[in-house]
């Protein structure tokens, strides 16, 4: 009698803790709408194509002589770090789908390496950027198992960049001051994956996502008169983030 009283409390505290545990998560996954706030770290890099006659060099519209006097060697875009703050709005779908409309401010340097035959004109133009993001998302889920959900999203998002003009403006400066500017404007395409991890009174996601411009992101009006965008034919920025979402 004692062993099978002892057999059933057990069996009664096992059932209430399995209970207890796929209730976890605050229970968000059952509202309509929920909300929540992510931290972001972003690996930023240009993707960059190249025009024909991209070695240069390139001369000067009012005076005739070279901008660099000198061929370039080489033109790339090294992967450099930022971080990001926002938020969530998540809408229910189904039980296996959610739109997500996650807002954010995003600050990210942007690095294009110039190499010159003659390294004495070598030169790193750095285009610096803080966003505000857009996104919309479709998240599509896999069954919840007890506390863990693996999920996949991909959508769309619009960025305007709010650096200061005076970061931007070169007029009257040589041509080897000149910068490499950027439109403000951006559309992008993203997709990416990550897991749900239920805990008692949240739920914690990390995703990993990456995410490119659709359109080149070069602002070529003075394309004649800047050495550091005239060997360029499209720019477009490409991101790999790492995120953690709280709901």
């Amino acid at each position: 009698m004692k062993k099978t009283l002892i057999l059933c409390l057990i069996s009664f505290f096992s059932i209430s803790r399995s209970f207890a545990q796929e209730s976890w998560g605050g229970g968000v996954d059952g509202q309509q709408l929920h909300f929540g706030f992510t931290f972001q770290y972003v690996a930023s890099e240009f993707k960059i194509l190249r025009l024909a006659e991209w070695k240069g060099p390139f001369i000067d519209p009012f005076n005739g002589l070279p901008m660099i006097n000198s061929e370039m060697k080489s033109l790339s875009s090294p992967v450099n770090p930022g971080f990001g703050l926002g938020f969530v709005s998540d809408y229910r779908l189904g039980d296996n789908a959610n739109l997500r409309f996650t807002p954010g401010m995003v600050f990210t340097d942007r690095i294009v390496n110039y190499e010159y035959v003659d390294p004495a004109f070598n030169v790193q133009k750095m285009v610096q950027a803080t966003l505000i993001d857009l996104p919309l998302g479709i998240k599509l889920k896999s069954d919840r198992r007890r506390n863990f959900r693996a999920y996949m999203i991909a959508g769309a998002k619009y960025s305007v960049d709010i650096t200061s003009k005076k970061k931007t403006d070169d007029l009257g400066l040589s041509p080897e001051a000149k910068y490499l500017k950027n439109n403000k404007n951006t559309f992008w395409y993203e997709a990416g994956f990550g897991l749900d991890l239920y805990f008692e009174f949240f739920k914690m996601s990390p995703e990993i996502k990456f995410a490119q411009s659709l359109k080149s992101v070069l602002r070529d009006d003075d394309r004649l008169e800047n050495p550091y965008t005239s060997p360029i034919d499209k720019l477009f920025i490409r991101n790999f983030q790492f995120s953690l979402y709280f709901e």
